[in-house]
């Protein structure tokens, strides 16, 4: 796991987060940094960060972003997750449209709820008195009904329809 700040001497996070993907290594990528600029948190997403905090945050949110990126998850920070949506809606209109929203079950809004607050699966099945693998299969059915690649635009996708609100 790399923990990158967007701003540093001589090549900048986004700059990182490319060679990265370019090279092909798949290495969960988090961003801390003070930079909450909505541009700046699209293209660190876009450029494969699969979390994104700032600097701000709790000992325990920090360990707890950690914690979803090694077990598989993403995660952006709750706090700028209305200003990400509104910048994909502004500056990319079909961002979310696709196939309406499947309607999920009441376990799946209790699973997609816990998701959208960061929790990893152990965590999910820890809350909800449910083994790992069955929140595993409840994850996927969730993004397959959202139509969504990821926990991250699975969250943005229940905000847009609504689930979360």
């Amino acid at each position: 796991m790399i923990l990158l700040d967007l701003r540093m001497p001589r090549y900048d996070g986004l700059w990182a987060l490319r060679a990265l993907r370019d090279a092909g290594i798949d290495v969960p990528v988090l961003v801390l940094t003070t930079f909450d600029d909505d541009e700046l948190v699209l293209e660190a997403l876009r450029a494969g960060a699969r979390g994104y905090l700032l600097k701000d945050v709790t000992l325990e949110q920090l360990v707890g972003a950690v914690r979803a990126l090694r077990d598989g998850g993403t995660l952006a920070q709750p706090a700028i997750t209305d200003r990400l949506l509104r910048a994909i809606r502004g500056r990319d209109p079909g961002a979310l449209d696709g196939p309406p929203a499947q309607e999920l079950t009441g376990r799946e809004l209790d699973v997609l709820r816990l998701m959208a607050s960061g929790y990893t699966n152990r965590e999910i099945a820890a809350a909800l008195f449910l083994a790992e693998g069955t929140v595993k299969n409840h994850v996927s059915t969730v993004l397959l009904k959202l139509g969504a690649r990821d926990r991250t635009n699975a969250m943005l996708r229940a905000l847009h329809h609504g689930l979360l609100g």
